[in-house]
Parts: C-alpha cells; sequence; structure tokens
C-alpha cells in the first residue's frame, strides 16, 4: 500500500462484497458479471433486477431497511468491503457513521452528470473496485454507439414537436430544467422541450398556472410519475385535462415495466442504458423513424 493521508479512504481490490444504496448501481454489478458480490441493499423491493431477485429470495442479500436510516448494526455485520452510497449532504451525510466505524465508503455521483452518456460512463468507476475495466470499457461502448445511432436518426429532423413532462405534487408542479440530462434526452430524441430555455441542470418547482401557459398546447406529454391511467390522473387533479396532449391521447408513462416487486426498471435501468431511453423517445417523438419498435421502458397511457 503506498503511503497516503489519515483521512485517504482505502479500498482492497478487488473487493469480495459489497453494499449499495440505489438501483441504479445494480445494473453495473449485473453488467460487470459481479452480482454476487452484493451483500446488502436498503429496501430490497426496489431491486427489480431478475439476477438480484433470485440472489435475494435465496436469502443472499441483505434487506438493511430504509435508505438514509439504515440498520447500521445490521450493514456492520455483514462487513462488507465497501459501501458504495450518494449524498447531496457535505461529509458524507449520513454514510458519515459507517466510514467511522471502519467500512470503506465511495460515493457514486452519477447524478450530477448533466448528460445521459456521462451518466452511464459511471459504470467505470464501478469496476475499478472489481478488476472489470476491460468489461466497462466494452459496455459503455455499446451504449455510446447505440446513443448516437438513436440521435443520428432525427438529427436532421425540421419538425420538433413540443413535449412537456411531469405533475403536481401538492400545488408545486415538478419538471426537469432545460440543462437537466432528461431535457437533453429529448432534445436528442428531437424533440422541443418546452422549457428549453431555462438554464439549470435541476427540476423546475413552479406553479400549476405557470405550466399552463408554457405548455398547456404541448404535443405530447412525456414522464407522469406512477399514474397508470388518464383516467387516475384526472382523479387526482381534474385540470389536467386541461392540456392538450391529455385531450389527444398523447400522454406516456416512462414506468411500463415493474420488476417482481413493483420497482420501477427505468429508474434502475435508464441511468446504465440511455441508449433505450432514447430509441424509445425517438419511437414517441417521431415514429416513422423505428418502424415496428416497441418502447421498452415508456409507454402510452390510455
Amino acid at each position: 500500500m503506498p503511503t497516503h493521508a489519515a483521512d485517504v479512504t482505502v479500498v482492497h481490490t478487488p473487493v469480495r462484497s459489497i453494499v449499495c444504496t440505489s438501483t441504479t448501481h445494480i445494473p453495473h454489478l449485473d453488467y460487470l458479471g459481479v452480482s454476487s458480490k452484493l451483500v446488502g441493499f436498503p429496501t430490497t423491493d426496489y431491486i427489480s433486477s431478475e439476477i438480484m431477485r433470485q440472489r435475494i429470495d435465496a436469502g443472499l442479500v441483505k434487506d438493511l431497511g430504509v435508505d438514509h436510516s439504515m440498520d447500521s448494526e445490521a450493514l456492520f455485520a455483514l462487513k462488507p468491503d465497501v459501501v458504495m452510497g450518494y449524498t447531496m449532504a457535505p461529509g458524507l451525510g449520513s454514510l458519515k457513521k459507517i466510514k467511522d466505524r471502519g467500512i470503506p465508503v465511495v460515493v457514486n455521483a452519477e447524478y450530477l452528470e448533466p448528460h445521459p452518456l456521462g451518466r452511464a460512463e459511471w459504470i467505470k468507476f464501478t469496476a475499478l473496485f472489481f478488476g472489470r475495466q476491460h468489461q466497462a470499457d466494452s459496455v459503455f461502448k455499446i451504449v455510446e454507439d447505440e446513443y448516437l445511432r438513436g440521435a443520428g436518426l432525427v438529427k436532421n429532423e425540421t419538425v420538433k414537436p413540443t413535449v412537456m413532462c411531469g405533475i403536481l405534487y401538492g400545488d408545486t408542479w415538478f419538471a426537469p430544467g432545460g440543462k437537466n440530462h432528461a431535457a437533453q434526452l429529448l432534445y436528442d430524441a428531437g424533440a422541443q422541450y418546452v422549457w428549453q430555455a431555462d438554464a439549470s441542470q435541476g427540476f423546475l418547482e413552479i406553479s400549476f398556472e405557470s405550466m399552463y401557459r408554457q405548455a398547456g398546447q404541448a404535443d405530447l406529454w412525456i414522464g407522469v410519475g406512477s399514474f397508470k391511467s388518464k383516467s387516475e390522473m384526472a382523479a387526482a387533479e381534474s385540470r389536467y385535462a386541461l392540456f392538450k396532449p391529455f385531450q389527444t391521447g398523447q400522454v406516456y408513462t416512462y414506468d411500463g415495466r415493474k420488476g417482481k416487486k413493483g420497482g420501477s426498471e427505468f429508474l434502475e435501468l435508464g441511468y446504465l442504458r440511455p441508449d433505450i431511453v432514447l430509441m424509445d423517445l425517438v419511437a414517441i417523438v417521431h415514429p416513422g423513424k423505428l418502424p415496428g419498435y416497441t418502447p421498452y421502458f415508456h409507454r402510452k397511457i390510455d
């Protein structure tokens, strides 16, 4: 081991066991062929991966409770070689007490990447802990090539249907900012996002009235939370029916695929496979470009 400062986290590789804290980490392990290394996860019902579900059903993955208030004693009993976390808080937030007990904690910051391919490339970070860099490079190359192929299909389209996103939570409408990775996917799919002039990378928090002024006449509505039907949407908020895509039947959910326990495949696999997400969007925005294509994550709701 090279000489290092006292506050440097040391991880011996290849790691023999890992605890992950986000479902977006799960596909990394599957695609790298190291699914067997996962020994713990907070709320395992969220995991959709069939490989991991088999391990969970066999009792090989410990359910550690609710994220950010995990059962620390159960985690310490597992003695994982590393915990892969995510945090927006300074100083590791709730992960600090794990590190303070001598278990190495590493932060996977894929969620900070503004471009979908940037998020997918974090598989190379995970690969370092298992000595699987070659596999990670191969996976990312396939994802990148497919993403660029999808974007190329609509690169020269002059007609760009307008797209709105999001729903109300209480009195606030949450929608991707104009520089958000979700907005980038829409641009690359040949769409005109209604908030494309916005310069924020996070999520907009706006009133219903502001959203209606901006998107009342949009062509498509993509991304409606967990709603499964338009009638369910209208029951929750009757004003949804005022939007043009609601009236014309152009409302799409990204939650078309669910895992065995109800976890969202989109929220799990979508970070690593933006190429699939993009192809779905191209098929919705410019259906003539992918005749016969059946979207993987997205579904039109009736």
